[in-house]
């Protein structure tokens, strides 16, 4: 076995640790009476994508030769059955993506959206959007054709600014808008229940990001300079949060600390090979700055994003992409080229975003039509925890001690 796939294979092991910390970033955030539902809906993402992935996914998202625009043949290798052995290391690593770009959208429905509904959703946005959505990034769809169409430099998206987290923003913005808001939603309404699990869920994704950005490096250089860039956005983007938050006479947090970083790893996720670090770290304080204020649209716009998926993955992976066009390496307008990389990057952010939001509203109204995709007004109030799963976080004893 070659060393790169020595390496793909590990961070495959990376990637894959990610989703279950997703569960434990989400899980703190909610209220001690919905922590099950929240982690549920990350650890029920990866078993119904996982499955669609090695079943159809992976055709989808490669096209064959004729295969046309949209998505690629999903019965051309059906079950891996004719699938050449040698690609299933690329194909366990693409799994990994898959699965946690769908459990990222649940943030945006916490506490009130029952499994059943959220698993409908989960495979058919899968299906329809994010398989179709990878094949027009990686699998020789149209925005990785665009650059030759245009005459410009090829779009720059190193591991998924448009596929993973613009995507899954737009459709957590769809999603949270069919389902409507938390019946008691307000500005301080919903505060975290542990801030300890918050930060070690952020601590597992900046651990399995490494291997998310990483993952396909061919060489020591390329790889060495994406890991120094993962390491310097997040970081950066930690004290742009926090510095925007004492800017407006806020108390500095850990929350507020770890969303930065997760702003930071979104935002240099397309940009990791492509920017000198000392621009990756400009883009960590923008992002974290950015994605500081991008939080209170909600409230300001009317919607309920739970937990920010909308401010943090859409506002962060939206700059990361565009920033591209002004400090990639070579072809930035900034760095030595013209506006044409700034432009195939805009249009391949406006595809997404546009997509990804008119199919997935499509979707949860047809989720909604078919399953009511809400929990009742008294299972919301008295808890979803105990009273759709049978489980609650915590066991205490009749005196409410642990």
């Amino acid at each position: 076995m070659e060393a790169t796939d020595v390496w793909t294979l590990t961070s495959t092991a990376l990637v894959l640790i990610m989703t279950p910390g997703l569960a434990l970033f989400y899980g703190g955030l909610v209220r001690v009476r919905s922590v099950v539902n929240m982690m549920l809906f990350s650890v029920s993402a990866m078993g119904v994508v996982g499955m669609l992935w090695i079943l159809y996914g992976y055709s989808m998202s490669v096209f064959g030769e004729g295969d046309g625009w949209f998505a690629g043949n999903p019965f051309r290798e059906f079950g891996l059955a004719t699938t050449d052995p040698s690609e299933f290391i690329g194909v366990g690593f693409g799994a990994v993506f898959a699965m946690i770009t769908t459990a990222l959208i649940s943030g945006a429905i916490a506490d009130r959206v029952g499994l059943g509904s959220w698993v409908l959703f989960s495979g058919v946005w899968a299906t329809l959007v994010y398989f179709p959505v990878a094949a027009w990034v990686w699998g020789g769809g149209w925005i990785s054709q665009l650059g030759s169409w245009l005459g410009t430099p090829e779009v720059i998206d190193l591991a998924g600014g448009t596929a993973i987290h613009i995507n899954a923003g737009a459709a957590a913005l769809a999603l949270a808008i069919v389902v409507g808001k938390r019946r008691d939603f307000a500005r301080g309404a919903h505060r975290p229940h542990s801030i300890p699990l918050v930060t070690i869920g952020a601590a597992l994704l900046w651990f399995g990001w490494i291997g998310f950005n990483a993952g396909l490096a061919t060489d020591a250089g390329t790889a060495g300079l994406i890991l120094v860039n993962t390491l310097g956005s997040p970081a950066a983007a930690i004290i742009g949060w926090l510095a925007i938050d004492a800017l407006r006479g806020r108390k500095p947090g850990v929350i507020g600390a770890a969303s930065g970083a997760v702003a930071g790893l979104v935002a240099i996720t397309p940009a990791a090979a492509n920017l000198a670090p000392g621009f990756a770290l400009l883009l960590g304080l923008l992002a974290g700055a950015a994605c500081a204020f991008a939080i209170d649209w909600k409230f300001r716009l009317g919607y309920d994003d739970s937990l920010d998926v909308v401010g943090l993955h859409l506002v962060a992976g939206v700059l990361g992409t565009v920033y591209l066009g002004f400090f990639a390496f070579d072809d930035g307008l900034f760095t030595g080229g013209d506006a044409g990389l700034l432009l195939v990057q805009v249009i391949s952010v406006l595809g997404v975003v546009v997509y990804s939001f008119v199919a997935s509203l499509l979707i949860a109204f047809g989720v909604k039509f078919t399953t009511g995709l809400r929990v009742p007004a008294e299972v919301e109030e008295g808890g979803i925890d105990a009273a759709a799963h049978g489980e609650e976080a915590y066991a205490l004893d009749a005196g409410g001690r642990l």
